[in-house]
């Protein structure tokens, strides 16, 4: 038998005991799922009896009826191939499985599938001899809605500076603890879980993952806390920024390097003389995200309402905790790129092989919220970080000052420039910027950008309340 006989016969064999795994833990019905240009989940819902048709490729979907897939009406259907090693049983219902994967067309990949792209940058670290580790800090509302009011969940949770409260944490502890049980159960490691700065709005911090994981895992933790909330009688929001008063949802990505080969983080270096114990390598990825962070926030932060989360102000707590400029710096929350303080008494001095550990040598970047498609976000972030590798790009020294508080002259004089300040801005900016078509294809960068386009001139082209108590009778 050849080779190839031989690797096809493996799969096979794999999908058979997958199948049958499956099928002895109750599993009714699988998901083929992907994700559209927003990163919404679809799926069609197989019964575990047609597993192995489903594995092949059986299910079809018609790309013209969603956004950003890049079909007519004309065109055949696109097949879902599942990936294998990403399908899980969903915990808060374990007669369904999980199976997220990857578009073709007449069994050629689909340039405009979302996990596709992320896939082609991987690729490119891989043969540069990375692997790529991803951290998302997940932070989500609990709300009720009547009328044009929404509200916290929690009718109690009214503290002016709610973060950390004990009190809302612990009133809201059976919906946490139902969420944290089902993501230790499929393996997250949950680290923390707290009560972040706005009323009824909690974060959920766990162990990282090389970064494809990691986006197939963002998918499933919303689709996880939008359905246990309605169970609860409420509504889990990704809103950037559901309340005007109120600090919004950030999704923080914590980014690392480690070698292929030996399994060394590739981001840490004792002897860096700009103190933030990071290496060459590190600073080349962070300037490179820098260099294109325009267009980058078009993807990790990309409704009309992301932008109304980037703003220095306005929060009841006084700075809102986003970031606004392009800049970096050590542990210094002002800054679009963070760099956390090592601390050798938490992690000690094991390698990775030894596990999971909660701190390492890693780059933040702030300006990410839960409203992104993650395997876009991720892609343009990692194209651009290795753009700044393959460069040689150096990022300058680190902010390390409240950037929130320099004046104008301060700000150029340092060179520090302002992310976008609304969408449209941010498009304008992703569809000059070559990393774009570079990342995502020709095709889709038209599609995301009519797409946006057309949602920021239905916003524009609203007239709001506030317009109409400013200016009806004013003149």
């Amino acid at each position: 038998m050849t080779p190839a006989g031989e690797k096809i016969t493996d799969i096979e064999e794999q999908i058979s005991k997958l199948n049958e795994d499956l099928k002895q833990k109750g599993v009714k019905y699988c998901l083929a799922a992907f994700v559209d240009a927003h990163g919404i989940p679809k799926s069609k819902a197989v019964p575990i009896e047609h597993f192995q048709r489903m594995m092949r490729g059986s299910e079809l979907f018609t790309g013209a009826a969603l956004d950003g897939l890049g079909q007519g009406p004309d065109d055949d259907e696109l097949a879902l191939f599942p990936d294998p090693s990403a399908i899980k049983i969903l915990p808060w219902r374990p007669e369904v499985a999980w199976a997220p994967g990857d578009l073709k067309y007449h069994e050629k990949s689909w340039p405009m599938c979302s996990r596709t792209i992320l896939a082609a940058q991987l690729e490119r670290a891989e043969k540069m001899g990375y692997r790529v580790n991803l951290g998302i800090e997940c932070e989500v509302f609990l709300v009720n809605r009547q009328g044009d009011t929404v509200f916290p969940a929690n009718p109690k949770n009214v503290l002016p500076k709610a973060a950390y409260d004990t009190v809302g944490l612990l009133e809201s502890i059976d919906w946490l603890d139902e969420n944290v049980g089902y993501m230790n159960s499929l393996g997250w490691e949950v680290h923390s879980f707290d009560h972040e700065d706005a009323n009824s709005q909690f974060e959920f911090d766990f162990a990282y993952s090389d970064m494809m994981t990691m986006a197939d895992r963002f998918i499933l933790w919303r689709l996880m806390m939008k359905e246990t909330a309605r169970a609860h009688g409420f509504e889990a929001t990704f809103m950037a920024k559901p309340y005007s008063d109120r600090t919004g949802n950030g999704a923080h990505f914590n980014m690392s390097f480690e070698s292929l080969e030996t399994g060394e983080n590739l981001f840490g270096d004792a002897s860096d003389t700009r103190g933030l114990g990071l290496s060459r390598l590190a600073y080349q990825y962070l300037a490179g995200i820098l260099d294109h962070a325009p267009a980058v926030v078009a993807t990790t932060c990309p409704t009309v309402n992301s932008y109304k989360r980037l703003v220095k102000t306005g929060s009841m707590t006084g700075y809102t905790w986003a970031p606004v400029f392009i800049s970096y710096g050590g542990n210094n929350r002002t800054n679009m790129l963070r760099v956390p303080k090592l601390r050798p008494s938490i992690e000690g001095n094991t390698s990775p092989s030894d596990g999971v550990y909660l701190s390492s040598a890693r780059v933040e970047c702030r300006a990410v919220d839960t409203s992104m498609n993650p395997y876009l976000a991720a892609a343009m972030m990692l194209g651009a970080g290795l753009d700044g590798i393959e460069g040689e790009l150096d990022p300058g020294e680190p902010q390390n000052v409240n950037t929130y508080e320099l004046s104008e002259l301060d700000l150029k004089e340092k060179g520090i420039k302002e992310l976008p300040k609304t969408l449209i801005e941010a498009i304008d900016a992703f569809a000059s910027d070559p990393l774009s078509e570079r990342v995502l294809g020709t095709d889709l960068v038209q599609s995301y950008s009519s797409l946006k386009t057309q949602e920021w001139w239905d916003y524009f082209n609203q007239i709001t309340t506030w317009e109409l108590d400013a200016y009806l009778t004013k003149f």
